[in-house]
C-alpha cells in the first residue's frame, strides 16, 4: 500500500511539474505549438506600440541595436550601397546583422527581427560576391521605399489607432501576417545568422551558374556584313588580336548599378574576370592579345590584327539616374566603333541595361552582340563569342532605330524596329 502510495505521489508531482513548466513558456515559444495558436497567443501579449514596431522596415543605414530595441522594430533592408564599412566582409555582415537580432531578443516579447537584402542581381553588396547578369527582360524588380523617417511613420499610424481613424484590426491583420512568416522560417528557434555559409560567398559553384546565365543571355544581332562572311565564332588560334573599348576591362561597368553601391561604380570594384581577361583565358597561348581602350588611328593602321573585339556600352545608373532623352552610346564609345571598324574586322559587345541606338554604325560593324549587363563572370561572354557555346538567346524586348519611334511594341501599326521582339541569331559549334 505504502509503495502505491509512493508511486501515486510520483505520478502527481511529475504531473504538476509538467503543468508549472508549460505555463512558465508561452505558446508562442513552445514550437511544438500550432503556428495560428502562437501567432493568437502572440497577438494578444503585445501592445500598441509593439505591433507598430512590427509593421516598421528601416534601412540598415539608420538601425542601431538601440534602435532595434526601443522600437520593436520588425525587420531591417540593405538597400542599394548600405553597407557596414566598404569591402565589408561576410563576417562582418553576420556580426552586424545578429548585433540587431540580439537588441531585437533583448525585448520584452523576445520577437525576433527580419533583416533582408536588396539583392538585385546576386547579393550585390557584398564585395567578392557572385553578380549575376541584370536580368531586364523579365521586366523590373521591386523597388522598395525604406522608411529612414521611421519615426514618423511610427508616430504618426499610433495617433491614427487612438484616434480610431484606423481600425485595431487592420493593425493585428497586418501583424498577424508578419508574425506568421517569422514562426514559418523558423526565427523564434533559430534567430541567429550562421557563420558556416561564409564560405559559399562568391564559391566556384556559384560563378559556374553566373556564367551559364552569361551564355544564355548574350544576344547575337549580327553575324556578317553578308550572310557568307560570318565572323562567329571567333577562331581561338589567330596570329594577332585586338580588344578594345571602355568596357572591356572594367568589372565596374560590366556589372551595371546596383553593385557594391546603389548606383554602381566604373573600375575594379569587386572580384570577378573581365571581358578582356576571359579572351585572354579563351585564346591560344601563341595568340597574341593587345589591348587598348582606345587605339589610335596610327596605332590601327600600322598593326595586322586578324580582328578586333570593341567592348562599349553605358556607364554604371539605377533607376532615375539612368533615364535618357535619346538612348544613345557615351561619345567615347561611338568614336571607338567608328575608328575600329574601320580598319579592323570588329565584333562589337554592347554592355547595356537596355537597348540603344546603333543602327547608324551598323553598316561598319561585322558582328554585334547585346550582352546587356553580365556581371562579375566575363568569361561567359568569351565562352560564346569563340564558340565553346552556341549563341542561343533572344530579345526580350523590341530594339528599335530611333528613339522617335518609341514607345513601340508587337502589333502597333506602324512596327518597324531594327531588331524584333523575339530576334536572335543562332551559332553552331566549330561552324
Amino acid at each position: 500500500m505504502a509503495k502505491a502510495s509512493s508511486i501515486f505521489v510520483s505520478i502527481l508531482l511529475f504531473c504538476c511539474w509538467i503543468t508549472v513548466s508549460n505555463a512558465k513558456t508561452p505558446v508562442y515559444l513552445n514550437p511544438n505549438q500550432p503556428v495560428h495558436k502562437r501567432i493568437e497567443d502572440l497577438l494578444r501579449r503585445m501592445t500598441l506600440e509593439e505591433k507598430i514596431g512590427q509593421m516598421t522596415q528601416i534601412d540598415r543605414s539608420v538601425a542601431t541595436p538601440e534602435v532595434m530595441n526601443k522600437y520593436f522594430i520588425g525587420s531591417v533592408l540593405s538597400g542599394g550601397g548600405s553597407v557596414p564599412a566598404k569591402n565589408a566582409s561576410a563576417r562582418t555582415w553576420i556580426d552586424m546583422v545578429n548585433d540587431f537580432q540580439k537588441a531585437s531578443l533583448s525585448t520584452r516579447l523576445k520577437i525576433p527581427m527580419l533583416y533582408g537584402i536588396d539583392a538585385v542581381h546576386g547579393h550585390n553588396n557584398v564585395y567578392n560576391a557572385t553578380i549575376f547578369p541584370h536580368n531586364i527582360g523579365l521586366g523590373a524588380t521591386r523597388q522598395i521605399m525604406v522608411p529612414y523617417n521611421y519615426t514618423e511613420f511610427i508616430d504618426g499610424l499610433t495617433s491614427l489607432v487612438k484616434r480610431r481613424v484606423i481600425d485595431l484590426s487592420r493593425i493585428d491583420d497586418a501583424v498577424r501576417r508578419i508574425l506568421r512568416v517569422k514562426f514559418v522560417m523558423g526565427l523564434f528557434e533559430n534567430p541567429l545568422a550562421n557563420y558556416s555559409k561564409i564560405k559559399h560567398l562568391g564559391s566556384q559553384e556559384h560563378r559556374e551558374l553566373a556564367r551559364e546565365a552569361v551564355r544564355k543571355s548574350l544576344v547575337l544581332l549580327k553575324n556578317g556584313k553578308t550572310v557568307k562572311e560570318k565572323l562567329l565564332p571567333l577562331p581561338k588560334k589567330a596570329p594577332k588580336i585586338l580588344v578594345a573599348g571602355t568596357h572591356a576591362n572594367n568589372i565596374g561597368n560590366q556589372c551595371g548599378g546596383w553593385t557594391i553601391t546603389w548606383q554602381g561604380l566604373s573600375g575594379d570594384i569587386t572580384a570577378g574576370t573581365t571581358i578582356l581577361k576571359a579572351i585572354e583565358n579563351t585564346v591560344d597561348p601563341n595568340t597574341e592579345v593587345v589591348y587598348s581602350e582606345n587605339p589610335k588611328t596610327d596605332f590601327l593602321k600600322s598593326n595586322e590584327f586578324s580582328f578586333a573585339i570593341v567592348v562599349v556600352g553605358e556607364p554604371p545608373y539605377a533607376e532615375t539616374f539612368g533615364d535618357s532623352l535619346n538612348l544613345t552610346l557615351p561619345e567615347n564609345g561611338i568614336k571607338i566603333i567608328e575608328n575600329v571598324c574601320t580598319y579592323v574586322k570588329c565584333v562589337v559587345v554592347l554592355i547595356t541595361g537596355r537597348p540603344v541606338v546603333i543602327e547608324p554604325y551598323l553598316s561598319e560593324i561585322d558582328a554585334l552582340v547585346a550582352a546587356w549587363l553580365p556581371g562579375t563572370e566575363g568569361q561567359g561572354v568569351a565562352d560564346v563569342l569563340f564558340g565553346d557555346y552556341d549563341f542561343t538567346g533572344k530579345l526580350a524586348r523590341t530594339w528599335f532605330k530611333t528613339v522617335d519611334q518609341l514607345p513601340m511594341n508587337v502589333g502597333d501599326k506602324h512596327y518597324d524596329p531594327l531588331f524584333p521582339f523575339g530576334f536572335g541569331l543562332t551559332t553552331k559549334k566549330g561552324k
